[in-house]
């Protein structure tokens, strides 16, 4: 089942106010692709039609890690689209963290945490929530986009 839903704005990282979309994926392989077609279609013919094939890749790499490296039933997807910026967060019911932004080393050689470089490249800010109040808990993975993210970079 997949369902979309316009809700109300909510905490922090999505606060800076705008209009709230979310997504509620199974986790399956045509996860990620659906989650780009869903992210495609908020920015496309806004203002933030700049920054769409960023946040296409993105939304992509989130959602793929959580769909290869969880058990969880459903990949939650939630875009906050903002006057000055856009930002995506993929939660699981993984109850572990990804590396801290600016903790990612990979060589070569190695295959995994290449998608995390893609953040720390493309995103004004990335990173990730755990919360442990909840059975067995879950994390979200965020990244915030500006059309200037890479000016300033």
């Amino acid at each position: 089942m997949t369902s979309a839903s316009t809700t109300a704005p909510s905490a922090s990282p999505h606060d800076q106010g705008g209009e709230d979309y979310r997504l509620s994926l199974p986790n399956t392989a045509r996860s990620a692709g659906i989650a780009r077609h869903f992210v495609t279609s908020l920015l496309t013919g806004t203002p933030h039609s700049g920054i769409v094939d960023d946040a296409r890749l993105c939304v992509t790499e989130v959602v793929a890690n959580a769909h290869r490296h969880t058990r969880t039933s459903l990949i939650r997807v939630h875009v906050t689209v903002g006057l000055e910026q856009v930002t995506v967060s993929v939660a699981d019911d993984a109850p572990w963290s990804v590396p801290a932004p600016g903790g990612i080393r990979t060589g070569p050689a190695q295959e995994c945490g290449r998608g995390l470089l893609l953040l720390e490249e493309l995103a004004l800010a990335w990173g990730s929530d755990v919360c442990r109040c909840c059975n067995p808990g879950h994390k979200a993975v965020w990244f915030t986009l500006t059309a200037d993210a890479r000016v300033a970079a």
